[in-house]
Formats: C-alpha cells, sequence, structure tokens
C-alpha cells in the first residue's frame, strides 16, 4: 500500500513519528537577551504542537553566543544554571504535547553572524558573504583550536538539549552557516586537513556528528540539515551532496533533511537574491509537485536508504502525496504555519487540499523598488523584508495576538529590526555586568518585539519604566 500523510515513521533510533509532515525550522527571535526560552516561545511550540505535526525542529540553537544567526536566537553555549535549564524545559514541555516530537536544531552561524552581533565572526576562511549593505563583516579563519572546541560545543549542546526533554537534534549544515561554509569550495579556501577534497570539506560535519552519536547515544534521534547545492558558481555542487549524504548515513543518522542555498543565494525561500549567478534546475514535473529540491531528494532516494525530509514550497496534499510516493519520508513545512499555527491538522484530516502560500501574496513593490530591481541593495532589502513579514508574525503568536496579514513587508522589516536592535542592546549590557548582577529574569519581554513608532532609547529596553 502507498505511504500516505498520515502513517507513522519509526526512524532507525527506535523513535516513532506520528505522521509524515513536519514543522520545518524558521527562526523565532523570541529567546531573551541573555538566549534563554520565554513565555512566547511556549506559546508558540503550544500553538504548533496542538497542530498535528509529528515533528517539530525549532530554529536555529545557537552553539556559540558570539555567533548568532540573529538576536532573539536561544543559545546553549555553556552548562546552564538552574534557572536556564527550568525554562528549556518548560519550553519541551509546551512543544511535546499531543505526542508531537520537538528536536533542536543546533547551529552556529559562522560567517553570516550579523556584523551588529560580531564584527569578527570565525568561519572556515576568510571570505566574505557577497551581500551588499554592510550586513556581514569579513570572517576569521578558524584555528585547529577554535575547530576542536566547535565540535564539542555541537556535542555538549545535544546532551544538554536530552537533558532538558527535546525528542532529538538536528545538526544545522546547510544555508551557508558554519558547517555548510566548510563544505563549499567557495568558502572554504583552507589547505589543511579541513580544507580542500570533499572528505576534508566534509570531516568538521562528520566529526560533529560523531560526537553529537557519542554524547546522547544511539536511541536519542539525531538529524542533519543539508545543501542539496548551494547554487553559487564554485560552491557545494549536487553531486558532493549526495557524498556527503551516503557519508551521513554510513554515520548513523536518523533523518537527512534536505535544502538549498544561502544567504547569498536564497533558493530555500524561493528568492534569487542578491548573489550568485544559478538557479536550482525545476523540471514542469518537479514545479508540479511544488518542491523546489525535489529532483535531488528524487536521485538521493534511489542510492539511500536512511529517511529523507524535503522542505521548500509544499503545500498541498497532491504535491506532498507525489512525494512520498517518490519515497520521500517526511514533509517539512514553515511559512505557512507562521500564520495559521494548526493549518496542517485541516490537511491531514482532510478538511483542506491546500496550505495558503503568503508568500504570493505579499504586496511588494514593482520596478526600480522590486524584487527584480537593478540595484543590488535594493533586491536584498526586498529578500529580507518578504523574510521578515513572516518573522513579525511569529512575534504576534509569541504575545498570544493574531497574525496581521495584511502587514507591508517594509513595515515588518522595520519592526523586526528595531525589535532586534533592542534585544541586541539588553544582550550587551546583560554581558557587560559582572555575573552576581545579571538579571535572572527578563522583564517586560514581550513589549520588545511590539511595533513601534520611533527608534529605540533607553526607555524602551527591558527593565525600564
Amino acid at each position: 500500500m502507498p505511504t500516505t500523510l498520515t502513517d507513522s515513521l519509526t526512524l532507525p533510533c527506535g523513535a516513532v513519528l506520528t505522521n509524515r509532515i513536519a514543522k520545518a525550522a524558521i527562526t523565532e527571535g523570541l529567546a531573551d537577551p541573555q538566549g534563554r526560552p520565554t513565555p512566547g516561545l511556549e506559546r508558540l511550540y503550544r500553538g504548533w504542537a496542538s497542530g498535528g505535526f509529528g515533528l517539530m525542529v525549532t530554529g536555529n540553537v545557537i552553539v556559540d553566543g558570539d555567533h548568532l544567526e540573529r538576536p532573539g536566537n536561544v543559545v546553549i553555549d555553556r552548562e546552564p544554571s538552574a534557572n536556564e535549564m527550568a525554562a528549556l524545559r518548560a519550553w519541551t514541555r509546551a512543544g511535546t504535547q499531543h505526542g508531537a516530537h520537538m528536536w533542536a536544531q543546533l547551529s552556529h552561524s559562522g560567517r553570516q553572524t550579523p556584523r551588529a552581533v560580531n564584527a569578527r565572526p570565525r568561519s572556515a576562511s576568510a571570505v566574505k558573504v557577497e551581500l551588499p549593505g554592510g550586513l556581514f563583516a569579513e570572517p576569521v579563519a578558524m584555528t585547529e583550536v577554535e575547530i576542536g572546541t566547535v565540535i564539542q560545543r555541537f556535542a555538549a549542546a545535544a546532551r544538554i538539549c536530552k537533558a532538558a526533554g527535546f525528542t532529538g537534534v538536528q545538526i544545522h549544515a546547510a544555508h551557508g552557516y558554519l558547517l555548510s561554509s566548510f563544505l563549499s569550495p567557495q568558502a572554504n579556501r583552507r589547505t589543511d586537513q579541513w580544507g580542500g577534497s570533499l572528505d576534508n570539506r566534509s570531516r568538521l560535519l562528520m566529526a560533529v556528528v560523531a560526537a553529537t552519536r557519542a554524547a546522547v547515544g544511539r536511541e536519542f534521534a539525531i538529524g542533519v540539515k543539508l545543501n542539496s547545492a548551494d547554487f553559487q558558481k564554485g560552491g557545494f555542487a549536487a553531486e558532493e551532496s549526495e557524498e556527503v549524504a551516503l557519508k551521513l548515513q554510513a554515520a548513523g543518522i536518523d533523518l537527512l533533511e534536505l535544502s538549498g542555498g544561502s544567504y547569498e543565494r536564497p533558493v530555500m525561500i524561493d528568492q534569487s537574491g542578491a548573489g550568485g549567478d544559478s538557479e536550482p534546475s525545476r523540471k514542469a514535473s518537479t514545479i508540479a509537485r511544488e518542491a523546489y529540491f525535489f529532483e535531488f531528494a528524487r536521485s538521493l532516494r534511489q542510492r539511500t536508504k536512511m529517511p529523507i525530509m524535503l522542505t521548500g514550497g509544499l503545500r498541498s496534499r497532491q504535491g506532498m502525496q507525489s512525494a512520498l510516493d517518490e519515497g520521500i519520508d517526511v514533509l517539512g513545512v514553515a511559512r505557512p504555519v507562521c500564520v495559521e499555527l494548526d493549518c496542517v491538522k485541516a490537511l491531514l484530516n482532510g478538511q483542506v487540499e491546500r496550505l495558503a502560500s503568503h508568500e504570493e501574496g505579499l504586496r511588494r513593490d514593482k520596478g526600480f523598488l522590486g524584487a527584480r530591481s537593478p540595484i543590488a541593495l535594493i533586491r536584498t532589502l526586498n529578500s529580507f523584508a518578504g523574510i521578515y513579514w513572516f518573522y513579525a508574525q511569529l512575534y504576534r503568536h509569541g504575545r498570544g495576538a493574531p497574525a496581521a496579514t495584511g502587514l507591508r513587508p517594509p513595515n515588518a522589516f522595520v519592526e523586526v529590526i528595531l525589535a532586534e536592535r533592542r534585544i541586541l542592546a539588553a544582550r550587551r549590557r546583560a554581558r557587560r555586568a559582572p555575573e552576581t548582577e545579571r538579571p535572572e529574569q527578563w522583564r517586560n519581554w514581550e513589549l520588545v518585539t511590539k511595533p513601534r513608532r520611533k527608534a529605540p532609547t533607553a526607555v524602551d529596553l527591558p527593565g525600564h519604566t
């Protein structure tokens, strides 16, 4: 009999997913300035847990607080205090209700760490992200000692996540972040054991997987998110991705999620971005199936037996069923549930045939100021505004408010930027304070994500009245 959306799936570690739809990772930005989960994250995941997912993968959980993907990330980069562990456990209790699995996506942003967070980020090599606007600084090539430290950071974070009640972890090796940059010959110019050949470029990822497995044991789920390709000239290619996938299968991972692209080439959200010159090749049959990376997933399925998760563009029951029929095991959904937290339940119950594609309905300026502007900076701002529209919806859900579908992307962009500035300012103050004076609770955290009509001042920051 053919596999259906409501069929369960037993992973190699023995964990059982109750159905084939997963909430794919999308960065939430709802942690406090010290990187701890807040009641807003609990509220958000409680809503998603009631939506019927078999699996939920969190947004970036950062293993090095100096390399945030954005202000508002959860950070696990040291042994947690009692209060920090309590906050993590409250988050997982909310997310694992109704039988859902909840995995922490462990990540290090590497050269894609915003300049406002770190003006000297570490990466594989000193190769800067090629985006206009000065958003990212030139990175510093990591030393052997720093590479060894990163490996242990991933493993330690996974061990803490297991103790906090997560049912698995996903190691983020896609989208241009640190592990992805080591895989890419365009970003990795090293001449030591960590660069050059594919064996060397994949050495860090494989070391992280091995250390993580040693830290959590055989019965705890470990997934990996991997680019099918970078879609950049000289980047990580599809043929190389297949070879790395075979290595990951041999290492015994439990679920491989396939995606693609980076900040320079954001094809994972179906946008061309501002850099590179290669688009994913999608045949008409693939477009009918909706998934951006389906052709690669189908090819990989012929060479591997491990469970495969496909994310990117899936919206209709027919498209999802087509992917299952081709041997894909899990189907990831993200943007639709940023607006309607429980919309997947209606799809699983047969009440709807298609999830909403909110990204297609966003009002975007045309012509010179549009997404196809001849000015690279304007194209980049359009790309980020489209992404930030979804971030702004998550802010609202975190406050217990309904989504604002009429919000214009430029307004969302400003709203998110100002909120992140307030979080970052509070984070800097907290990190400068002596350990004994650091606040154990971030007061009025919900106020930070509310839209403001003016630039933030001291009175806007947490702890001020």
